[in-house]
This record gives structure tokens, C-alpha cells and sequence, in this order.
């Protein structure tokens, strides 16, 4: 009977689960443990942020899966339309659909992928509370505690746990580090039959209002939704209790954004009524509810760290940015990286755990080198993006020309 290493994947978000069903498509055996509740139908088939998949990572990730013919039918939600308008509301760029990246929703993902693994190695309600490294002999392995789950050893540990990891305390004491920056998060559903004047301000895919450092995204999604988010440029990290959001309905939100031209009191009228429609929707849908407010954190781009044997990293525990459309896609193509050399690892070592260890360790060196690198750039793209959009008050005029021109020179964009 062929050696079977003992592998945990700790966290089932796109990176996790991903490698799941890359690890399972070969046979290899492994556990994912995430810390929420196994979503039910009905949570899944609600609006979710879109994510919209790259040729040459996330879509090449889903084709390596096998799954491309199941991913094309849940597309379609949001399209690739993407415009660009100052505080007021006036559209400054409109780009088209190009069809070359797919919007996905974050739920219809995880339906496709969770569909895709055996039942058995999934763990719900699993918190991690630690993991410790064990060292015996010449071997390495590693002991994850999750409380009253109990103690488990493992051969190797992908740490898919977001930006809070505790997997990456193996191997880093990099911690995660305030941007100033924050987004509260509020949908409006049935928006073309309810407010098809707003509708028609967002379009069918995404649209961005830009000023005073601050923007208004929207993205359509499932049940003719659209998810705003609303990005601050607010130097107090702790601003959601501070400015008295935190705890409150998203109702709430709508005085303190709009009573000072600091935060979005200069916006134009269209852009704050898109606003306050979203605050007041989101609490009459979720009643009882908080509002979604969160600080933005990242870790320094190629951060890198020395290889220890059995436990490596993948998506934002390995480089947490700004938002900026590569987060996800930066995570699929990660474990499609490393689940290539744990499947070469497992099909070329002997039949034992001296053989496995001794074989996947210097593929994961080059997995990790090349992780860095990859990183290091796309964090570069990230600041420069970012910088765009949140670079002055009146950004919006700066972030349509850099489009515009972009477009010029690459038409088929």
C-alpha cells in the first residue's frame, strides 16, 4: 500500500478549497478545516462579491481542476463593463465587456469547488487555536489545536487562513499592518425593479465614483444585486467605534458619512443617494443586523521567510494586499503551484515518509522563492493602482486617463 502523508489545509476560502479539489482530482488524501458553519443552499444563493478569474491564474487553476464546463454557466451576473465617474457622479471612462474576465460570485465558487470534494474532508466550526511544530529524529511534522476538536499531526500544513494566519506564525512573525484605509460593505437587491435610475448611474458591471480619497464601488451581482462598497481613506484604525458605526445598522451609516465633506458630505447627489438607497436596503434585508465595517490591513509585499519543512502558505497569509483584482487570483494560482509539486512529490517519492519529506522539500523551497517574487510585483501594481485611485481629492481624472490611455495602447483590453 503506497505511503499516504498527512496533509491539512487550514481554511476553506477560494485558495483552500482550490487545492482541494486539485489534491483529490490526483488521489492525494488531505483535510481542510475552516472555522465558519457548513453555508447552507439558501446562504449560498444569496448576493456575495464578485470575483472576476484571469486566463493565467485563476481560470487556469479552475481548467487544471477540471471544471471550466461548470464555471462558464455561473458567470454572467456582473459583466466586465467597468466605468469610472468623479464624485458627482459624471462618467469620465466606460469600458466595455471584452469577455476575457469572467465575473464569478464569491458563493457560486464556493458551490462549484465545495461540489467537487468528498464530504469526508471537510471540517466545519474547526478555530484553530495554534500550531505547533514538531521535530523528531530527522522528521518534521506539525500539531494543529483546535480546542475542543482535539490535537491533530500532520505532515505538511497549507496555511489558508486569510490574513490573521496562524499558520504563518511557523514561519514568520510578520504581522499584518493598518493601510488607514476601511470599507463598509451594503447590497441593494432587485435593483433595476426598484431603482432603475440607479441602475442605469451603476451599469451592469463595475462602477467607481472617485474623490476626497474616498471612493463608491459598485458591482452587479446575483439577484439583479448590487454590492457597494465604500471605500475610506480614514487614518484612525479604530474608526468604526470611534465614529459610533460599530454595532450599529447600516442605517446608521448614513449621517456620519454624509454630515462632514471629510468622508462623503462634497459627494454629488446622485453617488449619496446610491449610498444612503444601499444603507437603508441592507438593514431592511438583514434586520437585527450590524453594519459590515471593517479596517483594511496588508502584510509588506515580498515578504518572505526562511523554508521550515512540513508547513507553507498560500493566498493571503502568504501576501495580503488592498484589494486590487488579483487577490483571488493570486490565491488560485498559488495552490495550483503547490499542489503540482505535492502531486510530484507523491507520485516520485518512495514508499515512505523519509522519502516523501526528502522529495517535496526542495519543491516547496522553489514554491516559496517563486511565491516571493510574484508577490513582490503584484504588490508594486497594487500601490500603483492604489495610488491612482486615492492619490489626491479630485483622483477620478487621473485614474480615467491612465484607462483611457491604457486602452489606446491595448485595444483588445
Amino acid at each position: 500500500m503506497k505511503f499516504q502523508p498527512r496533509i491539512a489545509i487550514v481554511g476553506g476560502g477560494p485558495a483552500g478549497l482550490t487545492m482541494g479539489v486539485l489534491l483529490h482530482k490526483h488521489r492525494i488524501p488531505f483535510t481542510i478545516f475552516e472555522l465558519r458553519q457548513k453555508p447552507s443552499e439558501e446562504q449560498l444563493n444569496q448576493p456575495s462579491g464578485m470575483l472576476d478569474l484571469h486566463e493565467e491564474s485563476g481560470l487556469a487553476a479552475i481548467r487544471e481542476c477540471g471544471l471550466y464546463d461548470g464555471f462558464v454557466p455561473l458567470t454572467g451576473e456582473c459583466t466586465e463593463d467597468f466605468i469610472v465617474a468623479d464624485r458627482d457622479g459624471k462618467v469620465l471612462f466606460t469600458h466595455g465587456d471584452e469577455g476575457t474576465r469572467p465575473e464569478i460570485s464569491r458563493n457560486n465558487l464556493t458551490k462549484l469547488l465545495l461540489s467537487n470534494l468528498p464530504k469526508e474532508s471537510m471540517k466545519w466550526e474547526h478555530k484553530l487555536l495554534s500550531a505547533t511544530r514538531i521535530d523528531s529524529r530527522s522528521l518534521s511534522a506539525t500539531e494543529l489545536d483546535f480546542g475542543t476538536h482535539g490535537k491533530h499531526t500532520f505532515d505538511l500544513v497549507v496555511g489558508a487562513d486569510g490574513a490573521w494566519s496562524k499558520v504563518r506564525r511557523l514561519l514568520t512573525d510578520t504581522k499584518p499592518q493598518f493601510t488607514g484605509m476601511h470599507i463598509i460593505t451594503v447590497t441593494i437587491r432587485e435593483i433595476t425593479k426598484k431603482y432603475p435610475h440607479l441602475a442605469r448611474l451603476i451599469g451592469s458591471g463595475t462602477f467607481s465614483s472617485l474623490g476626497n480619497k474616498h471612493a463608491v464601488i459598485s458591482q452587479r451581482g446575483p439577484i439583479d444585486s448590487s454590492r457597494i462598497y465604500l471605500w475610506l481613506t480614514v487614518l484612525d484604525e479604530k474608526f468604526a467605534t470611534n465614529s459610533g458605526l460599530a454595532g450599529k445598522p447600516a442605517t446608521n451609516a448614513k449621517d456620519e458619512l454624509f454630515k462632514s465633506n471629510a468622508l462623503l458630505g462634497n459627494f454629488g447627489g446622485p453617488v449619496k443617494e446610491l449610498v444612503a438607497t444601499a444603507c437603508d436596503e441592507e438593514a431592511a434585508d438583514h434586520p437585527g443586523e450590524n453594519l459590515d465595517i471593517r479596517a483594511l490591513y496588508t502584510i509588506p509585499h515580498g515578504t518572505s521567510w526562511e523554508h521550515k519543512p512540513g508547513a507553507t502558505l498560500v493566498g493571503d497569509a502568504a501576501h495580503l494586499m488592498l484589494p486590487n483584482g488579483e487577490g483571488v487570483n493570486q490565491a488560485m494560482l498559488d495552490s495550483l503551484l503547490l499542489s503540482n509539486a505535492i502531486v510530484k512529490a507523491y507520485k516520485t517519492a518512495d514508499n515512505s515518509f523519509d522519502s516523501f519529506q526528502n522529495t517535496i522539500d526542495p519543491l516547496l523551497k522553489e514554491y516559496e522563492t517563486a511565491l516571493v517574487e510574484r508577490a513582490r510585483e503584484t504588490g508594486k501594481e497594487t500601490e500603483g493602482l492604489i495610488g491612482h485611485m486615492f492619490g489626491s481629492d479630485d483622483a477620478a481624472h487621473d485614474f480615467a486617463k491612465i484607462f483611457r490611455e491604457m486602452t489606446q495602447q491595448h485595444p483588445e483590453q
